[in-house]
């Protein structure tokens, strides 16, 4: 940095084309503002000399002073010059540093669809509102009395340890939702307030039990879908699910056998099973392969006939309609249609599994 010391005996016009000379060099607008204090700031060589004015007679301090304000007029035109070649400068950097190259193949730009989970739920949803059945929801918290008394299954039931269950902390009555049947209560409730059966839903949501494992999540979705009439049967209820597999699976072959089973809140009670879609043959014949443990059938839904209690329990008259109820596993359709062999995998939120999803 120069000495103003040292630039003293320099006269106007001399300090003017140093000034030029070294404002010239400089690339950096902080660099031209540090240049400038040494001519125009507080202790600058223009500034000494203006402070010098004092020393003179009154005639020479009008023709110095003058020659002072041109100098100082000049400088700051050459300040202004140079700041806006500077700026120039610094921009045309930045845009050579960001150029694009026009000849590069574009980026393709990654679209998001929907969960597998969701897709089967929205199939789901539209197979059975062709069929006539409403889709009705409900709270994932849930009341013990809606979850479980309801439903034919009262305090100290042995049915009870069948599901483990998320209580809330320091609230034993409410309790996350161990499947969606409190839906059909409270459907059941609120429709024979107004009008008489038949009811005619599917309850497809989130539920939560404390298990996991490649087939068990402690969150997973279901679907249970509920018809109260005064003549449904098993006939009608296993047509109906039929008709669910067949179309969701796209194998109208598929076949359906029925076994023998226990819920508290249906009477009787049964276990469908359906023919494996992974060898199941041109001919509606399984052969048997490694998903179905070479049985040729996969077990595939819940259901029977709703038991009386709960029919009472839901306002309905139990000695006047009946009715049938059954609950399929959302990742469980899922699974076998995407080919996936660990439950979890739907929700790690891995996007290069889900990515498989993506038709896009």
């Amino acid at each position: 940095m120069s000495n103003p010391e040292k630039n003293k005996n320099l006269n106007l016009e001399q300090l003017i084309e140093k000034a030029k000379l070294a404002f010239a060099n400089i690339h950096q607008s902080a660099q031209l503002e540090s240049e400038k204090a040494k001519y125009l700031g507080k202790d600058g060589l223009l500034t000494s000399e203006l402070k010098d004015l004092a020393k003179l007679p009154l005639e020479q301090k009008k023709t110095k002073g003058a020659d002072i304000n041109n100098a100082k007029k000049i400088l700051e035109d050459l300040l202004i010059k140079n700041r806006q070649r500077i700026t120039d400068e610094e921009i045309n950097r930045k845009l050579n540093a960001q150029k694009i190259d026009v000849t590069l193949s574009g980026r393709k730009s990654h679209r998001g669809s929907l969960h597998p989970n969701t897709i089967t739920r929205i199939q789901i949803e539209e197979i059975f509102s062709k069929m006539g059945f409403a889709v009705a929801d409900g709270p994932e918290i849930e009341l013990d009395e809606l979850n479980f008394s309801a439903l034919n299954i009262p305090e100290k039931h042995p049915a009870r340890s069948m599901q483990d269950t998320f209580f809330i902390k320091d609230e034993k009555s409410v309790l996350l939702r161990t499947h969606t049947s409190p839906v059909q209560i409270r459907y059941m409730r609120e429709h024979i307030k107004n009008s008489k059966p038949p009811i005619k839903i599917i309850a497809p949501g989130r539920v939560y039990r404390v298990d996991s494992d490649a087939t068990h999540s402690p969150m997973f979705q279901q679907v249970e879908g509920l018809w109260i009439d005064r003549e449904v049967n098993f006939a009608s209820l296993k047509s109906v699910i039929a008709g669910l597999l067949r179309i969701y699976f796209q194998a109208p072959l598929i076949k359906l056998r029925c076994r023998a089973s226990f819920f508290p809140f249906t009477e009787p009670s049964a276990e469908f099973d359906m023919s494996c879609v992974f060898c199941l043959d041109q001919q509606g014949n399984t052969k048997g392969c490694r998903v179905c443990s070479y049985t040729g059938w996969l077990e595939i839904a819940g259901s029977g006939m709703v038991h009386p209690n709960v029919l009472v329990s839901g306002g309905v008259d139990a000695n006047e309609y009946q009715g049938w109820a059954f609950g399929i596993g959302i990742d469980r359709l899922s699974m076998l249609k995407f080919g996936v062999n660990d439950l979890r995998l739907f929700y790690e939120n891995d996007h290069r599994f889900l990515e498989q999803f993506n038709p896009l």
